[in-house]
């Protein structure tokens, strides 16, 4: 006979694997953003008139490629955060359990494709 019962959350084990993941993803994160805010630093001291806005165009890159990275921090730790309260890789629209495979691609997601996808289609909903 064929266990029938839906798995709803995943194992401590199952948890620690991802905390490892996201606190791998974390660290090199962390180190980017800090680069690149050594980079924008070193960018603040040149001409920012120079020919054809040149410096302006990379500072104007690198405070988007932060904001992204900033984004993704915080995304990330509160990943670890749902880790801590048990309520990682439970999708927040379905309440269905988000794929293993899916979590370990994008661990910080909080829902299924499926339901990604249902919510793109009827975004008032």
């Amino acid at each position: 006979m064929e266990d029938q019962t839906e798995k709803r959350f995943y194992t401590r084990e199952e948890l620690q694997e991802f905390e490892e993941i996201i606190t791998g993803k974390l660290e090199v994160s962390r180190k980017e953003y800090k680069e690149l805010a050594l980079e924008l630093k070193e960018n603040a001291g040149g001409n920012t008139d120079s020919e054809y806005g040149v410096d302006s165009q990379e500072k104007e890159q690198i405070e988007i490629m932060m904001a992204r990275q900033g984004r993704f921090i915080d995304n990330l730790e509160k990943a670890l955060i749902r880790i801590k309260n048990g309520t990682y890789g439970i999708c927040k629209i379905s309440g269905e359990l988000i794929p293993k495979d899916r979590l370990k691609a994008v661990p910080h997601t909080t829902t299924t494709v499926e339901a990604k996808l249902k919510q793109r289609e009827n975004p008032g909903q």
